[in-house]
């Protein structure tokens, strides 16, 4: 499962890593090599940034890129994926050098710059190493848990880089959190259950609507199914809601790029909601174009 900050092309990239993360990683102009073969929504949504600040942005990304490709390599054991995400904890904790020139070394200076608390960084390393193995989540808050480590804390360093002026606009990137992420778990329920029979519907929500996680597994798209999704898809939008509530009236145009974040996902929410929740049979997405669209009118 693929964080907030990666979009839905993210997901069908080879699983074969970024490079060998074990090793000293290159220069930190690979992270806009990482952010460009990404195609992530990420890209629109940065797009009116003030060019440092942006160029910090995509450094992020390329760390929240790296160490999802490290949990989510299929060809690496998990004994190896811990001791690669383990190295980039050392190193956010001042525990191990960074490689002067590295994405490691640029990700060290982006967090000095604006302040960033090595507890949100380590804890976005806490979120993908639940994905080593599969893992059931019994109640919706089990599973806000884990939204708040991918998604809610990319959201909270993110805004750190956008600048604000209310504290308030922390809570707003928490809720935009979760609802980008049960976004990315409505659109991903077919490409998880194939990935190592990975689901992350909360099971009080199967066991509602009469599903096991064998008909999961199975693909099953019965009126059980589509309202199990329609279930999904209202408690998302009550976090859409929630988040837009809470955004504070003086920091709307700082928060401009998790504004563009939000209708790009949002309209890919209610695209896959008006064509009926076919998620076994259609990889949904947004066009570019549209994308520049929402970009453009936000």
């Amino acid at each position: 499962m693929s964080t907030a900050a990666q979009s839905s092309s993210d997901k069908h990239q080879p699983k074969g890593g970024v490079g060998d993360p074990m090793l000293p990683p290159g220069s930190a102009q690979d992270a806009l090599a990482i952010t460009k073969r990404a195609k992530s929504n990420l890209a629109f949504a940065l797009a009116r940034m003030p060019k440092e600040r942006r160029r910090d942005m995509i450094t992020f990304y390329a760390y929240c890129r790296v160490i999802d490709d490290i949990a989510d390599c299929e060809v690496t054991a998990n004994r190896v994926k811990g001791e690669q995400l383990q190295r980039w904890r050392d190193v956010l904790h001042g525990e191990r050098e960074a490689a002067e020139g590295s994405l490691e070394a640029e990700t060290l200076e982006i967090c000095r710059k604006y302040d960033i608390t090595v507890e949100h960084m380590v804890g976005i390393i806490d979120g993908v190493s639940m994905d080593l193995s599969p893992r059931r989540f019994g109640k919706p808050e089990d599973l806000e848990n884990y939204c708040y480590h991918v998604a809610s804390l990319v959201g909270l360093v993110s805004i750190e880089m956008f600048g604000y002026k209310n504290a308030q606009c922390r809570e707003f990137a928490v809720q935009l959190g979760y609802a980008l992420q049960w976004t990315n778990i409505i659109r991903d329920v077919a490409t998880d259950s194939r990935n190592g029979g990975r689901i992350y519907l909360p099971e009080i929500d199967l066991h509602r609507f009469q599903l096991t996680d064998a008909d999961i597994l199975g693909g099953a798209q019965d009126g059980r199914f589509q309202n199990l999704m329609e279930f999904e898809y209202q408690r998302a939008i009550r976090y859409y809601d929630k988040a837009m509530a809470l955004l504070p009236a003086e920091d709307e145009k700082s928060m401009h790029p998790g504004l563009v974040m939000a209708r790009i996902y949002r309209e890919l929410l209610e695209k896959i909601r008006a064509d009926g929740f076919r998620v076994f049979d259609k990889d949904y997405r947004l066009s570019r174009w549209r994308k520049l669209w929402l970009l453009l009118t936000t």
